[in-house]
């Protein structure tokens, strides 16, 4: 049997070095044929290396130099941007496409792989909450698989194997962050290095950060919207601090069926890659005596109004989402840059849509022109932030 050829779009990430482990652990079915990095050419290089991929992208222009010369004496071809990566997804030598790049970026290869006829292993929510119409849309025109890699999707998917009844409600676990036993008080003085400090998971610093503001699990509750073709008033999000359960598929009868195990983001790209297969993984096993108890609660909507915007996002529709997704790089990337305070993220997005312009059926070239124009209006926001 031919090795499954997988091409890595943000393999320098958290997903990315991840998803290269379980290859490197099942080297006997998966080959890299392309790896892709924005800034980290130093990494890129040694995945290469080890790898041997066909081709390698460093989007970041001013770095080719740098990688194309370490990679010289390599069998390896050397692009450099965006539209490179867009160029190699769609190649015949490639049979699988790990969505890992971060934020509104991943757009655009996605599509291009969808339209090319390429199964997705998604890992960018954000693709889905921008422009989950058009995506679903170029999936279903191509034939095209899109397998959820977030964990808490990758559980819903699990739990609907087999199942031939209707799905009545989702419960999209959520590990409350850093601030779940917060006062609103202490969140409002809350520093970037305590929004970087998740207690359950290990991720990159933007994913983290919507973590702590919970804007991730709004991200999600509208991925799950497009993945699963369910309305958001049938998610329902649930804190369970242990990220024991990643998440559960409650029935028409009333039956509810959960994905459990230790937290380990290995295992949902495994799944993705080897659907609809299972293959052995060195992950911790649970042992339910140890555990002793199980916990949940709803999510406090106001200590965390992120969580209010994504559900009247995606209850508006349109471009709203998209505009709320681009707002929301741009403040963490504010708090990132020490311009803005944690509080202030869900507020700069609110501010941001309050001035966007509101488009009920985009275009893929409107979904552009709305990160443009959510970007630009945010950025300014920042800069005159006594204004608020």
């Amino acid at each position: 049997m031919d090795k499954i050829k997988v091409a890595i779009l943000g393999s320098t990430g958290s997903i990315g070095t991840q998803t290269l482990d379980v290859i490197e652990k099942h080297s006997e079915l998966f080959e890299v044929e392309l790896l892709t990095a924005n800034n980290s050419a130093e990494l890129l290089i040694e995945q290469a290396i080890k790898f041997q991929p066909n081709n390698v992208v460093i989007c970041n222009h001013d770095k080719y130099k740098e990688v194309s010369e370490a990679l010289f004496n390599q069998p390896i071809k050397v692009f450099s941007g965006i539209n490179s990566v867009c160029d190699l997804v769609k190649g015949d030598n490639v049979d699988i496409v790990v969505a890992a790049m971060v934020g509104f970026s991943g757009l655009k290869p996605t599509l291009a792989a969808l339209n090319a006829g390429k199964n997705i292993a998604l890992a960018n929510k954000e693709t889905l909450v921008a422009a989950g119409s058009i995506v679903k849309e170029a999936a279903l025109k191509n034939n095209c698989a899109i397998l959820p890699v977030d964990s808490e999707h990758s559980a819903i998917f699990q739990a609907i194997q087999g199942e031939r009844s209707n799905i009545e409600k989702i419960l999209l676990t959520a590990s409350g962050g850093p601030f779940l036993n917060s006062s609103i008080e202490e969140i409002r003085n809350a520093s970037l290095k305590e929004a970087l400090n998740h207690p359950r998971w290990k991720m990159g610093a933007k994913v983290t950060i919507d973590s702590a503001s919970m804007m991730n699990k709004g991200l999600e509750m509208i991925e799950a919207k497009w993945l699963f073709d369910i309305s958001p008033d049938k998610i329902e999000i649930v804190v369970h601090p242990e990220s024991i359960i990643h998440s559960m598929v409650q029935f028409e009868d009333g039956s509810v069926m959960a994905q459990l195990s230790n937290p380990d983001m290995r295992l949902p790209i495994q799944y993705a890659l080897s659907y609809p297969y299972r293959l052995p993984l060195n992950t911790k096993r649970l042992d339910f005596s140890k555990i002793g108890a199980l916990h949940f609660q709803s999510p406090d909507f106001q200590k965390f109004p992120a969580l209010r915007i994504a559900y009247e996002s995606i209850k508006k529709g349109g471009n709203i989402p998209c505009a709320m997704n681009s707002a929301n790089e741009v403040a963490v990337q504010a708090l990132r840059d020490g311009k803005i305070a944690f509080w202030q993220i869900p507020l700069l997005i609110e501010r941001c849509l309050e001035k966007c312009h509101f488009i009920q059926n985009p275009t893929l070239d409107d979904i552009y022109s709305t990160d443009f124009e959510a970007k630009k209006i945010s950025q300014e926001l920042v800069k005159n932030l006594y204004k608020w």
